[in-house]
Formats: C-alpha cells, structure tokens, sequence
C-alpha cells in the first residue's frame, strides 16, 4: 500500500468506528503500512493519536459503560430490622429470629419534600439582614400554592433556623394550615464537604468543612432515613432549608459520591422529593422542580 493512500486511509478511521483502528492497528503490526522508515514512524505517531481519540470502551470492544463495583448499602440509615436485633436475641435461632425480623420491619414510605428558601438579601452583613427580597416573597408563595395544589397530607413542617429559611417557610405554611412548624440549626447552611471538581470563586476553610460537614451530616442522620416500625402510615414531611444541604441530602441518600454535590444547581423555591421505602431504598421523584413559577421570577441565588 501506498503511503499517501495509507494517509487517506488513517484520516478516514479518525471519524470511523473503533474496530477500524484495531484493524489498522494489526495491519501496522504486521508491516503493511509505510515504504520508509520514516514513513513507518510517522505512522506510528498517527496511529497512536487515533487510538487515543477513540473511547475506551470501543477499544475494548465493549459498547457499554462499565459498573463503578459500588453495591447498595442496604443498611445505610443503620435501620435494617436484621442489624437491629443482632446482639439482642442471641439465644434466638431459626423460625424464631426470622419472625422478630419480619416484626420489626417497616411499613411505611416516608416522602421527603426538600425545598430550597426564596430569594434574599445578598447585601445582608448577618444572618438577621438576609431576609427575603419582595421577589423572594412571591416565590414562597408559589412554592406553597404548589404544595397545597399536591393535596398530600403533610405531616410536619420542618425549616432552618436561618432568617431566608425562616421566612419562607413561615410563608408556605400559610397555604398549609394544620401542619406542625419546627425550626433546627442542624439544617443551616453550610459547607457539607469539599467539592470535586474544586470551584475558584467559593473557598471555605478547612474548619469551616469540619465543622459544618458534621453539622450536615448529623441533619441528615436526623431526617433522612426509613420510617420507624412503629408508623403505620406513609408520611409526607417538609423540610425548607439551603441549596448545599438539599445537594448533600441527596447525594447521601442515592449513595452517590457526597463530594459531587455542587454539581447539581437549584433555583430559589424549588421543590426536590425523596422518597424512602420501608426496604430502605431510597428513589429520588424530583430534583429542583421549578416549573410552576413564572420564568420571569426564577432566581438561583
């Protein structure tokens, strides 16, 4: 083969299929390209940009992704009925440890509505100065239409003690009326965990991850987790609170990497929705669901 013709040939694999290369690959091996050494090397050179074009898994000869190897962690929430009683009933074997098991397993789903506080005050120099814009305002209306639209029996509504959070919630649960107010500071801001990839314009200090990524972390110990045995009844709780422990919250539950939470972007108001079935697998229905505000008053701050 000629050169110029083997030229025309390694341009045409470059936006052809992987088993191409391969076979160019073989042919190159076994002499039948290039009449110079020069000519040979350069080849090689080509080839080997080829070869690096082209992904993996064509390569391989393998078309589809392949498993990261991370299980389910059926455990996770340290509430499987088995673990529970492990220790506790030594003396049980048998037909009789199987039925404690089968007692002490949840029947209930719980429904976990995150919602994400309204637009604030940017300019605020504390916490008690970042209270919700007229727009922001408007949002948590919206965001409590929208829930009360759902017509679910709401069991609890739970928010951050931080002013933006405060505010909205108290706003949403004017279209609630019935459902229980609770405030907790384990659901305030915070950096959960250094993000990766790394951002330039958002750097907290390592103390400030330890510190607030225990924080997050013993929030959603608190809140996300299976139903206890003892509730007979799907549950639907509201939790109003901030974008990096909603983003958290749901990397956790998914067990996907926690470190990819900023990743995921959540406008003002939004709604996301986890459910958590007796089993203890966790589905996530909606992340960020905005759809039912105007677009001239989404905001993402």
């Amino acid at each position: 083969m000629s050169f110029r013709r083997a030229v025309r040939l390694m341009c045409g694999f470059a936006g052809g299929s992987g088993v191409l290369v391969y076979a160019a690959s073989a042919a190159e091996s076994r002499g039948y390209f290039g009449e110079t050494q020069g000519e040979r090397q350069w080849f090689k050179t080509g080839l080997a940009i080829i070869h690096a074009a082209q992904p993996s898994v064509l390569l391989s000869g393998n078309n589809s992704v392949q498993p990261s190897g991370n299980g389910w962690d059926s455990n996770w929430d340290k509430r499987d009925p088995a673990s529970l009683l492990n220790g506790k009933k030594k003396e049980s074997t048998g037909d009789d440890l199987a039925t404690e098991v089968e007692n002490n397993k949840p029947k209930a789903t719980r429904h976990i509505l995150l919602i994400r506080h309204s637009q604030y005050n940017l300019s605020g120099s504390e916490d008690k100065e970042r209270f919700l814009t007229p727009l922001g305002r408007e949002q948590a209306e919206l965001t409590g239409q929208r829930l009360a639209v759902l017509g679910l029996k709401y069991d609890i509504l739970v928010h951050s003690s931080m002013t933006r959070a405060t505010e909205t919630a108290r706003i949403i649960s004017k279209h609630l009326p019935g459902v229980e107010l609770l405030s907790c500071d384990l659901l305030r801001e915070g950096a959960p965990i250094r993000p990766v990839p790394p951002v330039g314009h958002w750097k907290p200090d390592a103390v400030q991850y330890h510190e607030d990524g225990a924080r997050i972390e013993a929030a959603f110990r608190r809140y996300i987790h299976r139903a206890d045995v003892k509730q007979k009844e799907d549950s639907y709780e509201i939790i109003v609170c901030h974008a990096n422990v909603i983003r958290y919250f749901v990397c956790r539950a998914l067990q996907f990497p926690p470190e990819g939470w900023l990743r995921m972007g959540l406008s003002n108001g939004s709604i996301t929705w986890l459910t958590i079935r007796p089993s203890g697998r966790v589905a996530l229905k909606v992340l960020g669901d905005s759809g039912f505000m105007p677009p001239d008053k989404l905001t993402s701050t």
